[in-house]
């Protein structure tokens, strides 16, 4: 019976520390190394995301979740910005610049903005096809967690706040 236990004590102990490799170890996969066009015409890099705890989300005007979570985001953005957190909401392909522009100025979004406008961004972030899809991506440039959908902001907020405290 005490061989039981201590087997399975011993398979929990396991699993706990695998999921915490995996979720903070080196199994979290590095950002791809991608160029973004701001809507300014200027660009930036993923590699000069390093440093900072950034949220990369890929959304559209047309995707009904991706405009509601923006206000969260940009509130996101806003209260931690000075502490090292950035954000670089990337429109897709399909999403008329015309439209991004008018959407990033209206709502007045604090953060950077990029179009997408050959899908290459996209696909080296993953294929993406749903909207919003969102990665967290810590100080070394790797991305700890992805969203598929809304975040739950909260939960969000914990992690950015866990990740910041990070050397």
């Amino acid at each position: 019976m005490k061989t039981k236990h201590a087997l399975l004590s011993l398979a929990l102990a396991a699993f706990v520390a695998l999921g915490a490799y995996v979720y903070w170890g080196e199994a979290t996969q590095p950002a791809p190394q991608t160029s973004f066009l701001l809507l300014d015409g200027s660009s930036t890099s993923t590699q000069a995301l390093q440093g900072k705890v950034t949220l990369v989300n890929f959304w559209a005007t047309s995707c009904t979740t991706c405009v509601a979570e923006m206000p969260d985001i940009a509130a996101t953005y806003n209260k931690y910005k000075d502490q090292g957190y950035d954000t670089l909401a990337v429109a897709m392909q399909y999403d008329p610049p015309q439209y991004v522009l008018n959407f990033a100025q209206s709502r007045q979004l604090p953060f950077k903005v990029a179009l997408d406008n050959t899908g290459a961004v996209a696909k080296a972030w993953g294929d993406i096809q749903i909207t919003p899809t969102t990665y967290l991506v810590n100080k070394r440039g790797h991305i700890v967690k992805t969203y598929v959908g809304a975040p739950n902001f909260e939960e969000l907020h914990r992690l950015i706040e866990q990740l910041l405290a990070e050397a």
